[in-house]
């Protein structure tokens, strides 16, 4: 097991694997469980010997030590890095769709499995791309990859090293910017049919102060019982959805 370092990207589980080799991503190689043997496995394999990815049988402790403690189902995938995007091919994915952009902006989200579950739901929805900052957020982890159940591997992610400054091109393209926040208009008052950018704050904190100021709309949504806030990836998601619903 000695090549493998940790400069290599894990993909773990049986949906989020499938999902990579469907989408044309490069796999190093294949790490099976000994003696796994379900539907979803043999499909696995049967594709990865169609492309010709090198298949390696081990013990549960060696698959479980590679897993690091994360479910594996009786596969990993070994895989080069997800690569980044740019923001101009957010914007022209849009373009070649004849839609108007629709990109969602994650201000320093921490936890993997809320930004994998906005990347999954973003991917659901047709959105056409995520934009991440590079510092004080979560990054490309096989935890986020994991919870995206496979989604990852088709929605454009670009990283970038200012948000504030990213919103300001956005708005320059003319994209009109929403951020989900507190004491603001009604989740559903708006239009949202036309350029949207969409900007989920993290856990925490909510959306920086700055880039706050930056949004040319804030949307709330309804808090009736005693808890005043929601999860950042289900607030992301009653927000995508309804721009989808606009959208028809």
């Amino acid at each position: 097991m000695s090549e493998i370092s940790k400069e290599k990207n894990y993909i773990i589980g049986r949906n989020v694997v499938r999902e990579a080799i469907k989408s044309g991503r490069v796999i190093d190689s294949l790490y099976v469980l000994s003696g796994e043997k379900s539907g979803i496995i043999k499909e696995i394999i049967g594709k990865a010997l169609d492309k010709k990815i090198s298949l390696k049988y081990v013990n549960k402790k060696a698959m479980d030590s590679l897993a690091k403690g994360e479910n594996h189902q009786g596969i990993i995938a070994v895989a080069g890095a997800k690569e980044s995007c740019s923001l101009d091919d957010i914007l022209n994915y849009a373009k070649s769709k004849k839609e108007p952009p629709f990109v969602i902006i994650a201000d320093g989200i921490e936890d993997p499995h809320n930004l994998g579950a906005i990347i999954r739901t973003a991917e659901c929805v047709g959105a056409h791309g995520i934009i991440i900052p590079k510092r004080r957020s979560v990054g490309i982890t096989f935890g986020v990859d994991k919870s995206s159940a496979g989604a990852l591997e088709y929605v454009l992610v670009a990283k970038v090293g200012n948000i504030s400054s990213v919103i300001d091109d956005l708005k320059e393209k003319g994209l009109w910017i929403y951020g989900a926040d507190m004491n603001g208009k009604k989740w559903s008052s708006e239009c949202l049919t036309g350029p949207v950018a969409l900007v989920i704050g993290s856990e925490g904190k909510g959306i920086s102060k700055l880039v706050k100021s930056k949004c040319d709309f804030i949307l709330s949504l309804p808090m009736m019982g005693k808890i005043n806030s929601l999860n950042a990836s289900v607030s992301a998601g009653v927000l995508m959805y309804e721009v989808r619903r606009q959208r028809g």
